[in-house]
């Protein structure tokens, strides 16, 4: 094979490699479950993956936010408080980046849960947004029931979301975002507390809403 010709296959091969990797899809994560379903009169089972269920919260300007909130979006979860002394102001800053990146985008929305809900009323929480310069409804900073919160944290987006006393604040939290797909899937688990694990997330979620164009 001519010098020439060699250098054209592996420009195309370099081509198609890229391709390859663009179109490479997120994974989809947690346990998935083999279910039963009918089709066309037949029974057949399919690998059925968990998704985030139903939730009630309220927000910063007091308003309930509810699953449909947030149907046909993706979105970022994460747990933390306002008091917190040690990784929220860390995970804060971090998060500010995505809201950046993001925030005029209407198919995209944050949504940061907290543990305090006592201390954390949705009055402390719009003080808070506001103290770091939130605005609008791309980023919701919601409130509710202390064990509804927990559990919605533990069993569903896989992250620690708890009280307890020997922890600095009396709680004890994951710095994880979450990235959450238009079918409520986990498509995504990024470390808030690092610059590495945000920059990651903003390029997660760009491939993300490519995967729905």
């Amino acid at each position: 094979m001519q010098l020439k010709q060699l250098l054209i296959c592996i420009s195309l091969l370099a081509g198609l490699a890229g391709c390859a990797l663009s179109a490479e899809k997120l994974p989809v994560l947690g346990e998935p479950q083999m279910m039963k379903k009918m089709v066309d009169g037949k029974e057949i089972e399919e690998l059925v993956y968990p998704t985030i269920p139903d939730f009630s919260f309220t927000n910063q300007e007091g308003k309930t936010v509810t699953q449909r909130d947030v149907d046909g979006k993706i979105y970022v979860a994460d747990f933390f408080f306002v008091t917190c002394p040690t990784i929220c102001p860390i995970m804060k800053k971090n998060m500010l980046e995505v809201y950046q990146a993001y925030k005029d985008s209407p198919d995209v929305r944050i949504i940061s849960h907290t543990i305090d809900p006592e201390h954390d009323t949705p009055a402390v929480l719009k003080q808070y947004a506001q103290d770091i310069g939130v605005t609008g409804d791309t980023w919701q900073f919601v409130t509710g029931n202390r064990e509804t919160i927990y559990d919605i944290g533990e069993h569903h987006y896989l992250v620690t979301a708890k009280a307890d006393s020997t922890a600095p604040g009396g709680y004890i939290h994951s710095g994880a975002f979450v990235l959450v797909d238009k079918e409520k899937h986990i498509r995504g688990m990024y470390d808030g507390t690092t610059e590495e694990g945000t920059k990651k997330l903003i390029a997660d979620i760009k491939k993300l809403r490519d995967e729905y164009r």
